[in-house]
């Protein structure tokens, strides 16, 4: 198969949709190395544990990838689950950097 992107109903073969997920599946690290990135930084200005955590903007994302999986027609439940996971990880990655800069 070409490096050509193909819509999903023109993929005939196993091999066609594996290429299409495999590319996908690259941009997506991609875009989550990114953000991650941003995370760091926010690891860096954050000045105390406590402030890795903040209930109110977790929900706020969550609503936004909610509305926003919605909208694609995408399972919001997976959406959500998959969200969570990276700020949970997110949050104790942050707790871990600043207490240990505290240090």
């Amino acid at each position: 198969m070409s490096d050509k992107h193909h819509e999903p109903a023109a993929c005939n073969t196993r091999e066609d949709v594996r290429h299409e997920i495999d590319r996908l599946d690259k941009a997506l690290v991609e875009l989550m190395a990114e953000r991650w990135q941003y995370v760091h930084r926010m690891s860096e200005i954050k000045t105390s544990p406590q402030e890795a955590n903040v209930p109110s903007r977790v929900q706020e994302v969550i609503d936004n990838i909610v509305t926003q999986a919605n909208a694609k027609n995408f399972p919001p439940e997976l959406a959500e689950a998959i969200w969570r996971k990276f700020i949970d990880f997110a949050i104790e990655y942050e707790k871990e950097r600043i207490a240990n800069r505290q240090a």
